[in-house]
């Protein structure tokens, strides 16, 4: 198959942009009635008090908590894939990283609201920041919240910088293809982007900076929400492992967001002809590995407890072994381990079906993980006059539902107005670097420039 011309990589990628049919103000319509609902649900909590959900003592964390790790987690998908693949140069990358980075800012935007959303009275939100009073009375700097609130939004700046960085020479594309205010709009957003060798220089140069600091800023984040756990006392939870074994389940979530994400796109966009199946076999076998990595670590826990055999933490141990807890327990082996290596590690299973539906399974998995880390030992403490049951009621199942509804909506709503694979990148592959490119007289077309 002969590779797209420059013209019809515009064509078929600014597509989206410029023709709107009646399909995408129907899922615009469906996606924001449900997270309409999420946020007055929210609200009707928030005027209600707390007592609408079904988070009593001794369980105070619930899917809020849950909702906030699982979301957390889906963002590295972006961060960590998208920049040590363009630190290894691995062309196949070209068509991916945006998909992914994307992906990492809106689920952190979604992650990070959910502390709001757990308070009780999200007016008083304002406690997690930190900020001096007129006392000078700093917060617990000792406290992971605290290093949660550092942390995310160090990750979140990152994030929305290592995105926004590569689009800038497709703002100036769109901006070159349009008339009248849209063509003013994106001029703005273009910041005066021109494709002269010394732009080219420096964007690349920020980039290659930005792929290389925003790597340890994100494994410190979900290893900082793991201290949220690791640090408390409660049973299955004050160990070691934790940190090493949420940065492997985020980017093996990460992963499967962005192989579902690249299967929606490729077949509702048409982009037959740029996330090709090489894309998804190969974010295949990152999938297959981190599902040998997920294994691991869920082993090395379990075989830790039961070595231990502290009696608490072999009452949580079999309560998600054997008891109530059983069948989502193994629902997400399943999810998370048996489904991945059959259908990522049998090479005739690796196509686009076999990695949409394994990556299906691993969300599921991974969301059930992270309730099976709270509930089960925040329901069965040390001491017996500190057991409870955790039953959700429909205002949690609604907010938490609804994060799912916002994140696809988000995610169409940027489609619209952003083309959701480089354009210039693309083009990139198929020249030496867009520095060869002679610098233009007066003001290009960078569309025409790069075709």
């Amino acid at each position: 198959m002969s590779h797209p011309t420059g013209q019809r990589i515009n064509h078929d990628l600014l597509r989206p942009l410029f023709q709107t049919s009646w399909r995408f103000f129907l899922l615009v319509a469906i996606f924001g009635s449900v997270v309409a609902l999420g946020f007055v649900t929210w609200m009707a909590q928030a005027y209600r008090g707390y007592g609408v959900t079904g988070i009593r003592w001794p369980v105070y964390w619930g899917f809020y908590v849950t909702s906030f790790v699982f979301w957390i987690g889906i963002s590295h998908a972006g961060t960590l894939i998208s920049a040590i693949l363009r630190l290894v140069n691995a062309g196949w990358r070209r068509p991916v990283t945006r998909c992914a980075e994307v992906i990492t800012v809106f689920a952190l935007m979604i992650g990070a609201m959910f502390p709001i959303i757990h308070l009780g009275r999200p007016w008083l939100a304002f406690w997690l920041f930190p900020y001096p009073s007129e006392r000078m009375i700093w917060p617990n700097f000792r406290s992971p919240l605290v290093w949660d609130f550092f942390a995310i939004n160090t990750y979140l700046t990152g994030s929305v910088l290592f995105l926004l960085l590569p689009i800038i020479p497709d703002f100036a594309v769109v901006r070159d293809k349009s008339t009248g205010l849209r063509r003013k709009i994106y001029g703005v957003l273009a910041l005066g982007w021109r494709g002269t060798p010394k732009q080219w220089h420096r964007l690349e140069s920020a980039m290659q900076i930005m792929a290389i600091a925003i790597i340890p800023v994100a494994v410190s984040v979900h290893t900082i929400v793991s201290f949220d756990f690791s640090m408390a006392p409660v049973p299955m939870w004050n160990t070691t492992i934790f940190g090493p074994y949420f940065v492997a389940g985020a980017i093996f979530s990460g992963i499967a967001g962005l192989l579902i994400a690249m299967a929606v796109l490729r077949r509702f966009l048409h982009l037959e002809d740029y996330l090709h199946p090489v894309h998804f076999e190969n974010l295949g076998k990152l999938l297959l590995v981190m599902a040998l990595l997920w294994g691991y670590f869920v082993f090395n826990e379990r075989l830790v407890t039961y070595y231990g055999n502290e009696p608490a933490e072999m009452a949580v141990f079999w309560r998600t072994q054997q008891e109530s807890f059983a069948p989502l327990y193994w629902t997400m082996v399943i999810g998370n381990f048996v489904l991945p290596l059959v259908l990522m590690g049998i090479r005739r299973f690796r196509t686009i079906t076999g990695c949409v539906i394994a990556s299906i399974g691993v969300i599921v998995g991974m969301w059930l993980e992270r309730f099976l880390i709270i509930v089960p030992s925040l329901g069965h403490k040390y001491l017996p006059y500190s057991f409870g049951i955790y039953r959700p009621r429909p205002t949690e199942i609604i907010i938490a539902g609804a994060t799912f509804f916002a994140m696809t909506l988000l995610y169409v709503l940027f489609a619209k107005v952003v083309p959701i694979i480089s354009i210039w990148e693309l083009k990139a592959g198929e020249q030496p670097s867009p520095r060869s490119i002679p610098p233009a007289t007066g003001e290009p077309r960078l569309g025409e420039l790069h075709s």
